[in-house]
């Protein structure tokens, strides 16, 4: 039995799962852009978390810039480089809402990149800033139901060059959730793998305007 178990091994290699992450080693990356309305309906709110507030006026932010591999991901991975600062975590609450959510991204996801958490959080910013978010959305003024691939054509509208297999659209408790566009290194956008590419099937998906 575990001489078939190596042979399988040596054949078939080891899952992603059991893979020892390496700082620096991965395929390409997700930017992963979340519907603030949503998060602070489900979780935010009850926390009380500034985000949330109406005056923070927050639509799409930056949930994170993460590594992929083509199947799966790294996360937690061993980095050389310093953790952030507070203030390099703080610095990103404009984009990302919430200092705490910077250093959670950092930690989890940022540390798998290679990169320096200043240049990690400049390379997320980056990409963030070269994606045309629809303005449709800002516009609304209550709750819809729509299908997700709604959503889904309104980002490729408003960015050509795009392709509906570089970008997926995601949903939670029923409602659209994140939007989530593949990258290359050097950030243009490439198809997304299958573990990533699973679009929210939803037709009546609840979209809730910015407060």
């Amino acid at each position: 039995m575990r001489l078939v178990l190596l042979i399988c091994l040596a054949l078939f290699g080891l899952p992603a799962t059991a893979q020892t992450h390496r700082a620096g080693v991965f395929d390409y990356y997700v930017l992963s852009l979340s519907w603030s309305p949503t998060w602070c309906a489900l979780e935010g709110d009850a926390r009380g978390a500034t985000q949330c507030d109406p005056q923070a006026d927050h639509g799409w932010v930056l949930h994170g810039l993460w590594p992929q591999y083509h199947r799966g991901w790294p996360e937690d991975c061993q980095s050389p480089h310093r953790p952030p600062s507070r203030a390099m975590t703080r610095d990103m609450a404009d984009i990302m809402g919430n200092a705490g959510l910077a250093w959670h991204q950092w930690k989890k996801h940022g540390t798998c990149s290679g990169l320096s958490a200043p240049d990690y959080y400049a390379l997320s910013r980056e990409a963030y800033a070269q994606v045309t978010r629809p303005a449709v959305f800002r516009n609304l003024t209550k709750p819809v139901k729509l299908p997700a691939s709604v959503v889904e054509e309104a980002f490729l509208k408003a960015n050509p060059g795009w392709e509906a297999d570089m970008l997926t659209i995601t949903c939670r408790a029923g409602r659209i959730q994140e939007a989530r566009l593949c990258l290359s290194r050097d950030l243009s956008p490439v198809p997304c793998g299958r573990d990533v590419i699973r679009d929210c099937q939803m037709k009546d998906a609840l979209f809730a305007p910015i407060p």
